[in-house]
């Protein structure tokens, strides 16, 4: 798998330079207009991972590749995109108008992480078709981030983190009551958010990183240093599924990941996965998929 797209590549793609004032201790933000489709000038976003943060608001219809699977948007969306899960858009040629912001992890150092958000986790939803009315609504939430990310205020950055909040937690209203649900604040929780980190932190595979270190729950367990049983029951009260189900379901998801965009045969990407036979790793998939590596990636 090629290596994520840094925002210093991002930018030279986009405008054939950096900026001058890139490098922050804030961390980075930027805010940028989607230019309606003109006759003769198509445009493309390219299917990779990028190491920053995107929100963007598009008018239109497209269609967007997002890890394994391919969303349609007729009218008008809002999407988050994050670090860990590669993603496409196509037909921007329908695109009527949209904004969007990028963003990196350090702009909100000290304020938390945002993969605790379901709209940037792997297994979360990552767009949203809107109405027009909650079309009006984040529109304005843009606005008002556009008018302080050119203003001269010391603290602005401060309120556009605020205004970056407002926008998430549109878009997690907008998911299914199910996934808003939350759990309270207990030992079961937190162990189950630090399993997801942990978890979490072996991915993306790339040339950068590339295989992973622990895949079973007992290896979990010693990492967190607490007893297996501990582990099991701690994800089943919080996540609903087995310890063994969450990590298969993540593993599976960057399998599909690889076998349809990256170049690696299928015995490298069973190898990057923690197998240590391509047998075994075939074996695994057609388990929980129903097609073999092989198939899948060249339906």
């Amino acid at each position: 798998m090629e290596k994520s797209e840094s925002l210093q590549e991002f930018y030279k793609r986009k405008f054939a330079e950096v900026p001058g004032t890139f490098t922050s201790e804030i961390g980075h933000f930027n805010l940028f207009r989607l230019e309606p489709f003109v006759d003769g000038k198509p445009t493309s976003i390219p299917y990779r991972r990028r190491d920053f943060y995107k929100i963007m608001l598009v008018k239109g219809q497209s269609e967007v590749h997002f890890a394994d699977k391919t969303i349609a948007i007729k009218n008008q969306a809002l999407s988050f995109s994050n670090p860990q899960i590669p993603y496409k858009w196509e037909h921007l040629d329908k695109i009527r108008e949209g904004v969007y912001c990028i963003f990196d992890q350090q702009l909100f150092h000290q304020y938390g992480q945002l993969t605790q958000y379901e709209v940037f986790q792997p297994n979360g939803k990552h767009i949203f078709e809107l109405t027009d009315e909650q079309v009006a609504s984040v529109n304005d939430i843009f606005n008002r981030i556009e008018k302080e990310f050119n203003s001269e205020y010391k603290y602005k950055y401060d309120i556009i983190r605020n205004l970056i909040s407002e926008l998430l937690h549109f878009g997690l209203r907008l998911q299914p009551p199910t996934a808003q649900e939350k759990q309270a604040a207990n030992a079961s929780q937190r162990i189950s958010t630090l399993f997801v980190e942990l978890l979490e932190r072996q991915f993306p595979i790339d040339d950068q990183h590339p295989s992973i270190q622990i895949k079973s729950a007992s290896e979990f367990a010693d990492q967190l240093n607490i007893h297996v049983n501990h582990l099991n029951r701690a994800i089943k009260e919080t996540l609903q599924k087995t310890t063994t189900q969450v990590i298969a379901e993540r593993i599976i998801q960057e399998a599909k990941i690889l076998l349809r965009h990256s170049k690696w045969g299928v015995a490298e990407i069973a190898y990057a996965l923690g197998f240590t036979e391509a047998t075994h790793f075939n074996n695994f998939f057609k388990k929980h998929t129903d097609v073999s590596p092989t198939k899948f990636r060249n339906v």
